[in-house]
């Protein structure tokens, strides 16, 4: 499961047409920052009420096709988990294993769709995914205002020529 498709373009996708209304009805009906901010906070509670929806679909299907690469290789005694406590992309690895073949299981599993990085240890360092689909969220509402913006101005430069 790619995570840029399944995950964060939806947010993306979400927070464009927000920001494209928000901009919209703040021009037009002059609640000016009001709009903006309710908007934005529907954004913000879009994305965690998806984060809580599309979160455990993601996580499954990353550690099964992690458990299919691992059987395949034959390392069936390792243990390999996306990191919980706020859910990362980082694949916790755990198991015995000699130098080389950690090196190798954290190049290969790194390339495992989905994740970010592969790492043996318990250091959480990686960012949450739930900030990672609140920027995507805020960039698409960005873009969505500054999509909104256009289409008011282009409605408001055409409103003397309507006949």
């Amino acid at each position: 499961m790619n995570s840029l498709w399944s995950y964060f373009w939806p947010l993306f996708a979400l927070g464009l047409v927000l920001g494209a209304i928000a901009r919209t009805t703040a021009y037009r009906h002059r609640l000016g920052r009001r709009a903006l901010v309710i908007g934005g906070a529907v954004a913000l509670a879009a994305t965690a009420a998806w984060h809580m929806y599309a979160a455990p679909p993601f996580v499954a299907s990353v550690e099964r096709t992690t458990r299919q690469a691992l059987t395949y290789y034959e390392m069936a005694r390792i243990d390999a988990r996306l990191q919980r406590g706020p859910l990362t992309r980082d694949l916790l690895l755990r198991g015995q294993a000699d130098d080389w073949q950690r090196g190798e299981l954290v190049r290969v599993l790194s390339q495992v769709p989905g994740v970010g990085k592969a790492r043996w240890g318990r250091n959480p360092y990686g960012i949450p995914m739930i900030l990672e689909g609140i920027g995507a969220t805020l960039l698409g509402f960005l873009l969505g205002m500054a999509l909104g913006y256009l289409v008011e101005w282009h409605r408001r430069h055409n409103a003397q020529w309507s006949w």
